[in-house]
C-alpha cells in the first residue's frame, strides 16, 4: 500500500483544524477537493478517520491512532525532500535569557519539523542587546522583554512577576526597600 502525501497532508488538516471549510483555506484547496482527498485516503487505508456531522468534525478512534504517524510520514517526507536542496538556509533567532524557559526546546523542534532544511541558531542576551542586534540584521527574530520605545513586533504571549516575602517580613515605609540575591526574606518569582 502506498499513501498520497497531498491526501494525508489533508487528512492532518482537517485533525487540526476540526474543518472542511478551514483546511481547505488552510490548504488553498476547495471543500469539496478536500472531501475527495480524505475519501481516497479512507478507501486506501480501508478505515473511517474522520467523522462528520453537520455541527461536528472530529477524528474517529481509527483516526486518531493513525493522526502521530501521518505527521511522522509528512515530517519524512518534507525532510527527504529538503535533503535534495544543496542551499541551507539559516535563521537566527535571539531569545532573552529571563524569558528561555522550557517552552524553548518545543518552539525549536516545531521550527524545525515545518522546516527540516534550515539551520536554527539561537543567541541568548539581554533584551537590549537582542534588540539592537535585530535592528543591524544580525538576527532574524527575537523573544525578548518587551521595549515601551518600541511598536513593531508582536506580543506573543503576558510575562508576570510579582513579590513575594518570608511571612515575618516586614517592610516599614520609612525605609527603602533593599533587596539582595541571597536574602532568605524575599526575591523575585515568575
Amino acid at each position: 500500500m502506498t499513501l498520497d502525501v497531498d491526501a494525508v497532508k489533508t487528512f492532518v488538516a482537517i485533525a487540526d483544524l476540526q474543518s472542511f471549510t478551514r483546511a481547505a483555506e488552510a490548504l488553498g484547496s476547495t471543500q469539496g477537493a478536500i472531501s475527495v482527498k480524505l475519501k481516497r485516503l479512507e478507501e486506501r487505508v480501508g478505515q473511517k478517520l474522520i467523522e462528520r456531522t453537520p455541527r461536528l468534525v472530529r477524528l474517529s478512534a481509527q483516526g486518531a491512532v493513525f493522526l502521530q504517524p501521518a505527521r511522522d510520514f509528512l515530517a519524512a517526507h518534507d525532510r527527504a525532500i529538503a535533503s535534495l536542496s544543496s542551499v541551507r538556509r539559516r535563521f537566527t533567532l535571539g531569545i532573552a535569557t529571563h524569558v528561555g524557559g522550557a517552552e524553548v526546546p518545543t518552539l525549536l523542534a516545531r521550527l524545525n519539523a515545518h522546516d527540516p532544511a534550515l539551520t536554527i541558531e539561537v543567541r541568548l542576551d539581554d533584551s537590549r542587546d537582542l534588540l539592537d542586534a535585530f535592528d543591524r540584521g544580525e538576527i532574524d527574530a527575537a523573544i525578548i522583554r518587551r521595549e515601551d520605545d518600541r511598536r513593531d513586533g508582536e506580543v506573543l504571549a503576558p510575562e508576570h512577576f510579582g513579590w513575594y516575602a518570608a511571612p515575618d517580613f516586614v517592610h516599614r515605609a520609612d525605609e527603602p526597600l533593599r533587596l539582595a540575591a541571597s536574602s532568605p526574606s524575599c526575591g523575585i518569582r515568575n
